[in-house]
This record gives C-alpha cells, sequence and structure tokens, in this order.
C-alpha cells in the first residue's frame, strides 16, 4: 500500500486533503522525531510492548494489555474510521521505527451549513476531539507528546480548517490536565458523569478546547517546547 505521507512541523506547508484521504488508511503524519501511521493491525506486536508497563501509569486511560485486548482495540478503532467518525492513529518513533503508543482524533462533527455560507458544502470536519493518547513507560516524559499534539492540531486546523478542538480528561487524572494546560489547552468546566472511567465507574471530565483564533499562538508554544526538548 502506498502511504500518503504528510511532514508537518513549525515550518512546514499544509496539503490539502479530500475527505476520503483524511480517513485513510494510509495517512502518515511525520515530524521530526516521531510519525503517526493511520493504525492496523500491523501495529499490534508494538503496541503489545508499548503498553506492557505498570498499569498503575494507566489507572485513568484505556490502555489495551495484552494480544487480545490489543487486536479487539484496534478493531474497534478501524471500524470506527470507516463510520467517518474516528481517525485513530500508531505514535511511532522515528529513528528506530518503535512503537510508542496510540492516538486519534474522535467525536468528529459536520455542522449543517445554510446554503449561501462560507462553509456550506465542506466535506471536512468543523470541530473534533483528541483522546485516546497513550505512551509506553519509555515516553511518558520524552517530547513525543508534545510533538503529536504539534501535528496533530497542525492538521486539525491548517489542513481540515476545524473550528474546534476539544480534549477531555479524567478529573482524577492530574497529570494528563496540566499536560493539557502546558499546551494552552483552555478550561471549560467540569461533565459530570461523562464517560465510563477506565475503572469502569462513571467519570466526571474535564472539558479544555483550542479555537481556531488561539492556535498560532498554541503553536508557536508548542514549537517552543520541541526546540527545548520537552
Amino acid at each position: 500500500m502506498t502511504k500518503r505521507l504528510i511532514v508537518l512541523d513549525c515550518r512546514a506547508e499544509t496539503v490539502p486533503l479530500t475527505l476520503a484521504e483524511m480517513s485513510s488508511e494510509s495517512l502518515v503524519l511525520a515530524g521530526n522525531s516521531i510519525r503517526l501511521e493511520a493504525l492496523s493491525p500491523a501495529h499490534a506486536d508494538g503496541l503489545i510492548a508499548a503498553s506492557a508497563g505498570d498499569p498503575e501509569l494507566y489507572a485513568f486511560s484505556a490502555v489495551p494489555v495484552g494480544r487480545d485486548a490489543v487486536a479487539r482495540y484496534i478493531q474497534t478503532a478501524i471500524d470506527l474510521r470507516a463510520a467517518g467518525v474516528a481517525l485513530p492513529f500508531a505514535t511511532v518513533r522515528i529513528a528506530d521505527g518503535v512503537v510508542l503508543g496510540s492516538t486519534r482524533f474522535f467525536d468528529i462533527e459536520r455542522w449543517p451549513w445554510p446554503v449561501g455560507h462560507s462553509r456550506h458544502g465542506r466535506k471536512n470536519p468543523d470541530v473534533c476531539e483528541i483522546g485516546y493518547t497513550w505512551l509506553a513507560p519509555s515516553a511518558i516524559r520524552s517530547a513525543a507528546n508534545s510533538e503529536a499534539k504539534l501535528l496533530m492540531l497542525t492538521y486539525a486546523f491548517e489542513t481540515l480548517d476545524v473550528l474546534r478542538v476539544c480534549l477531555h480528561t479524567d478529573a482524577r487524572n492530574k497529570r494528563s490536565q496540566a499536560a493539557i494546560e502546558r499546551i494552552g489547552g483552555k478550561f471549560e468546566g467540569v461533565l459530570r458523569a461523562h464517560r465510563m472511567a477506565a475503572d469502569f465507574v462513571p467519570r466526571d471530565s474535564w472539558r479544555y478546547s483550542i479555537v481556531a483564533s488561539e492556535w498560532p499562538g498554541i503553536k508557536q508554544r508548542l514549537a517552543e517546547r520541541l526546540r527545548k526538548g520537552e
């Protein structure tokens, strides 16, 4: 299969894509140290290895552990991609091809803009969420998360031309909240009993968002973090 490679960094130009290409299993977003490859069964062994660390690290995240769980995780993500409501990735280290974890766009919405509106007839999403993000223990405090967010947000705002990207995290997950706030996500409030948590209880979620007008400043902040290796 021919991969559609899009190189995105703080200097790169964006590449306009059709909706079919956006949902394609051949899509790759490449940065300097990591690339985001459209999730596929080929990533199974890498994800099994990546999730084999201390389970306490993933107390608030839905991380698949073991071959059967990883296979179900990948197939569910592929089914959601086929339905046009998610775009899942494997996070891969460029230097050696090691799979570090996974992330995705989901809750993809297309709004019914009226005829005559400048956004009427768009095929790309209007808003989306970034989530299902997890990394191997060795990558948790590396720059992998910052670079993945730079790749995904650049793609969302500059290629897909979305109006807003949301991020939610378990109200108990202080590490995730701090990470979102470091990149400039704006706290909007708490959604009570919002989702089923990783430990199978009703989860209160802290809701964050980034809107298009905020993106240039956040992009600069992310690029600076990467220059510092954060």
